[in-house]
């Protein structure tokens, strides 16, 4: 057990992340329930509702902590670099609900059809408020993993998981707007966001940046 705890302890980010964010959310759904600004785009009001797209958007919550728990044991520096994309996001979406109260209008007041998707729609319906919309996390978080995926170097011949992983991906982002969970606007907030943070994360090469900052200070007179 000492052995296990000591070559995973890198997952203690995980707890303390969570340890910062779930009361910061929890407080937010709390007391932003009126006085809010509304979010909407003209493109919403000609997406249908679908209850079908319930599957891929509760599919999210597996999706990102198997992505999660697979570099935690995998490998570190994409697992480091994964954590440090979706926290950063989600952090920003923190203080953004926090300072700018905001929600929408979308949902419908009644289900054509009575069937499992439309129960499940309604009970997600009474657990998560519609409020705290961009940028989406859902539509970030997902990004963020399929992004993982790709730059992975042990899922490099994995063709069938990146596959998977970008149609599971691509899934959960409509799923935002057809179950009316998110506008328009929040899927593209979530997307120049993570478009932000890709370049920060992963289109620096901090490793040879490192590496060539130990050259320099093994080699002094190199740099003279």
């Amino acid at each position: 057990m000492k052995k296990f705890i000591k070559q995973y302890r890198h997952a203690w980010i995980l707890f303390a992340y969570a340890c910062l964010y779930i009361p910061w959310f929890v407080y937010l759904e709390k007391t932003v329930t009126k006085n809010y600004h509304v979010i909407h785009m003209a493109v919403d009001d000609y997406i249908p509702f679908n209850e079908y797209f319930i599957v891929p958007y509760f599919l999210w919550f597996a999706y990102v902590a198997g992505a999660v728990a697979y570099f935690l044991f995998t490998d570190k520096g994409d697992y480091y670099k994964l954590c440090t994309f979706l926290f950063s996001g989600m952090t920003i979406f923190l203080i953004v609900s926090t300072v700018f109260p905001n929600g929408h209008h979308l949902r419908p007041l009644f289900f054509e059809n009575d069937n499992l998707f439309t129960r499940m729609t309604a009970s997600l319906y009474k657990t998560d408020t519609s409020t705290n919309l961009f940028p989406s996390i859902h539509v970030y978080n997902s990004l963020g993993v399929q992004i993982a995926v790709m730059n992975s170097r042990r899922l490099t011949d994995c063709k069938w998981v990146k596959r998977t992983s970008f149609v599971l991906c691509i899934s959960i982002i409509l799923s935002t707007v057809f179950l009316k969970q998110h506008s328009v606007f929040d899927v593209i907030t979530a997307f120049i966001m993570a478009a932000a943070f890709y370049l920060i994360v992963y289109g620096i090469d901090y490793e040879s940046i490192a590496a060539k900052r130990r050259r320099k200070q093994l080699n002094p007179e190199h740099n003279i």
